[in-house]
């Protein structure tokens, strides 16, 4: 049976995505640059209104393990999709892309796959609005044991935390890989879905798993201190390895005492949709491959660097390539 190098558990969204400028986003009543839950019927409308769209599969950490399936590694994605159009053209996507989607389309039932409606303006600011469907109702069913414990690192979306269930798959799914010799982290996904479920965040983190990675909102908002440094040190202390993403400040990674401080090279996107998502990927394809903690957190800075320079949020060239370019790949 197939070894998994990264095994993914979140949200499976189709993304649609779009191009749209300022006084358009203020006309339909869009916040821009967060991401916004919204029901079926404002999906719908958000969807008419679109002027050209590029369909893809989606979800954050579905990009992820996406991106390192792209780099090369046996991965799977576990995730939940409705037996319709969208459901199908994701769970295709995936398999076509090289990443394993554990979780048959469900028949039946009211509802629909889920889609995140993207807009992107001209500066490359995304407004995401999610109607997250079927996703939410993703639990502990739907986490195979035989997958969970073939991953050699497991990695949970924090959105999924909206939910009991979903946190009970996470924990399931946690204690399987780690039981089998695996490690398990998590992405914090929002400064708002921690604020929401802080304490069983923190819990999580201490005791079910081995990383976390995050941006700087979202680790300060972990013990509510504007203080980065005091959040790093709080984190660190209860987690093995902790990673924080900063804009275009240094990535900071944190393992057992050791702290690495990893410059990025300021580009100006063409659309930031993913970025976060694909420095995770090259972070954990590092982490997979025995690289030590510097060169993780400059795989991830090379794939978010690329996913930004064109629209959607996944890989378009091949990035083995680049990190030859950069003289990573001689690091083991």
């Amino acid at each position: 049976m197939t070894q998994y190098e990264v095994v993914g558990i979140g949200n499976a969204v189709v993304d649609v995505i779009s191009h749209a400028d300022d006084s358009f986003l203020d006309h339909m009543g869009i916040e821009k640059g967060i991401m916004q839950l919204i029901e079926r019927d404002r999906a719908e409308l958000l969807y008419g209104a679109m002027q050209d769209r590029l369909q893809t599969p989606g979800g954050s950490v579905a990009n992820t393990v996406a991106g390192v399936g792209a780099l090369g590694l046996p991965t799977a994605f576990i995730g939940r999709v409705h037996d319709d159009a969208l459901g199908r053209f994701y769970a295709q996507s995936m398999a076509d892309a090289g990443t394993d989607f554990v979780n048959d389309p469900v028949a039946g039932g009211d509802l629909p796959t889920s889609r995140s409606m993207i807009f992107v303006s001209p500066d490359g600011e995304r407004s995401m609005n999610t109607y997250l469907g079927i996703s939410t109702n993703l639990g502990p069913a739907d986490v195979p044991d035989d997958v969970a414990s073939r991953a050699k690192i497991m990695f949970l979306e924090g959105y999924l935390f909206d939910k009991d269930q979903g946190k009970e798959a996470f924990v399931q799914a946690s204690r399987l890989t780690r039981a089998a010799g695996g490690m398990a982290g998590i992405a914090i996904s929002d400064p708002f879905c921690v604020d929401r479920h802080r304490a069983d965040f923190l819990r999580m983190i201490e005791h079910e798993l081995d990383y976390v990675i995050g941006n700087e909102a979202e680790i300060r908002s972990l013990f509510e201190t504007d203080d980065l440094e005091e959040a790093l040190a709080k984190t660190a202390a209860i987690c093995p390895l902790v990673v924080c993403t900063r804009s275009g400040d240094e990535v900071i990674l944190l393992r057992e005492g050791t702290r690495a401080e990893v410059p990025v090279n300021k580009v100006i996107p063409v659309d930031a949709t993913g970025a976060g998502d694909q420095f995770a990927a090259g972070f954990l394809y590092g982490l997979a491959t025995g690289r030590d903690l510097e060169t993780c957190g400059k795989m991830g800075n090379i794939c978010a660097a690329e996913v930004i320079s064109h629209i959607g949020p996944r890989p378009q060239v091949d990035i083995k390539v680049l990190f030859a370019k950069a003289g990573l790949l001689s690091h083991a």
